[in-house]
């Protein structure tokens, strides 16, 4: 019998949506659903950009750790969720990072070019706060329970 593989500490989840609205009703979430692992919040793709290469304000990882997740709104200012997805994806030490599109758009073409451009998954954002509390637990299962995440680094 093999022993048990033990996971580190919560994983660190970053947010980017330009939403103050938005990013208060999801952290009501993440804590309704019972997830109390780290989350923070950036309000632009250039914002995420830096904050994932850990540039400007962003370079210090005990105040600003490396996410395990990004939470990614398409539509933001200075650069776009689609841009962002770009960048990370061609980054050679971004590239394996999970992203989930969250966003409130259904339209197929806008499901297709984020898969294409490499989105992790797609969740559309619900109307209701407690289907919101009903989709982030779903979301906390799975990436913060189910699967095996690569090292934060």
């Amino acid at each position: 019998m093999k022993p048990e593989k033990l996971k580190p500490g919560p994983t660190p989840i970053l947010m980017a949506d330009d939403d103050a609205m938005d990013r208060t009703l999801t952290q009501e979430a993440f804590l309704e659903a019972g997830l109390t692992g780290p989350l923070y919040f950036v309000e632009d793709g250039e914002q995420l950009l830096h904050y994932l290469r850990g540039e400007g304000p962003y370079g210090d990882r005990q105040r600003f750790p490396m996410p395990g997740v990004v939470l990614l709104d398409l539509n933001m200012p200075r650069l776009d969720g689609w841009g962002c997805l770009k960048a990370i994806r061609h980054d050679p030490s971004l590239k394996h990072l999970p992203v989930v599109v969250m966003t409130t758009s259904t339209q197929a073409e806008e499901v297709m070019r984020s898969y294409r451009l490499g989105a992790s998954s797609f969740l559309c954002k619900p109307l209701e706060f407690d289907q919101l509390v009903a989709q982030i637990r779903g979301f906390g299962a799975y990436w913060c329970g189910i699967v095996e995440l690569p090292p934060c680094e």
